[in-house]
C-alpha cells in the first residue's frame, strides 16, 4: 500500500534534480554590443570619477589607473592633465558637476568619440570583528558623445582579503592583528593598489561582458 507514496517521492525527487540541472545550465545574459560596434569609438574621454566613498583620495586614485587599460585595449585616451585643466578653466572642478555636462558640449570641447563615466562606490579599509578588509568597488558607463547613447557598462570590486587570511594567535591575536592592519592600511592608503585591481578588472577586454578592443589593437574587430 506504500508503493504509490514511494513512487510519488521518486517523481518529486527526479523533478527537483532536473530543475537543479536546468538551472545550472542557464547562462548569464550577455550584453548587447550592437550600438557599441556601430559607434566604433576610437578615442575616449575619461571623466573624473564621482566618489561615493568617504575617502577624499578615491577619485584621484581610480582616475590615475583608468587610462592605461584603455590605452592597452587599443583606444586613444585624452590626456588626464589636459582634461582636468580644461575643466578647471571653465569653472568645473567637482566630478558630479562634470558628469552633468551635456555630451554635445563634451564633444565640442574635446573632440573624443566617447566618454567614460566612472563612479567609486567603495574605497578604504574597514574593521570587521576579527579582520580588517581593504575594499574598492567601481562602476562605469561608456557613452557615445555623438549621440548620447550608452554603449557599455561594467562594475568590479577588489579586496585584500580575496585569498583568505588565516592567522594564528587565537581570537585575541586576530583582533589585535586586524586593528593594527587597519591603522597601517588607513595611514598608507592600502586601497590604492586595490583600486588598480578593481579598475583593471572593470575595463578588461576580451572577457565576457567586457570592453571591446579599440582600433589601435591588433585584436580590433575580433571580439
Amino acid at each position: 500500500m506504500r508503493f504509490p507514496r514511494i513512487s510519488r517521492a521518486l517523481q518529486w525527487g527526479a523533478l527537483l534534480a532536473t530543475s537543479a540541472w536546468l538551472a545550472g545550465c542557464v547562462t548569464a545574459p550577455t550584453k548587447d554590443y550592437s550600438a557599441y560596434r556601430a559607434a566604433k569609438p576610437a578615442s575616449i574621454l575619461v571623466l573624473p570619477p564621482v566618489n561615493d566613498a568617504p575617502e577624499v583620495q578615491a577619485s584621484a586614485s581610480v582616475l590615475s589607473q583608468a587610462t592605461l587599460p584603455l590605452a592597452e585595449a587599443g583606444y586613444y585616451v585624452m590626456p588626464v592633465t589636459l582634461v582636468s585643466e580644461t575643466f578647471r578653466q571653465n569653472g568645473l572642478e567637482i566630478a558630479g558637476d562634470i558628469h552633468e555636462v551635456p555630451t554635445p558640449k563634451l564633444k565640442e570641447i574635446f573632440g573624443a568619440d566617447a566618454a567614460l563615466y566612472i563612479r567609486v562606490t567603495k574605497y578604504g579599509t574597514t574593521y570587521q570583528v576579527i579582520q580588517s578588509a581593504t575594499v574598492v568597488s567601481v562602476e562605469a558607463r561608456l557613452v557615445d558623445l555623438r549621440t548620447g547613447e550608452q554603449l557599455w557598462d561594467g562594475r568590479a570590486s577588489a579586496s585584500n582579503q580575496e585569498g583568505g587570511n588565516n592567522s594564528g594567535g587565537g581570537l585575541i591575536g586576530m583582533l589585535v592583528t586586524a586593528l593594527v592592519n587597519q591603522i597601517i592600511n588607513s595611514a598608507t592608503d592600502a586601497a590604492h593598489p586595490m583600486a588598480g585591481v578593481a579598475t583593471n578588472r572593470m575595463l578588461a577586454v576580451g572577457t565576457p561582458n567586457g570592453l571591446l578592443y579599440g582600433p589601435r589593437s591588433p585584436q580590433y574587430g575580433k571580439n
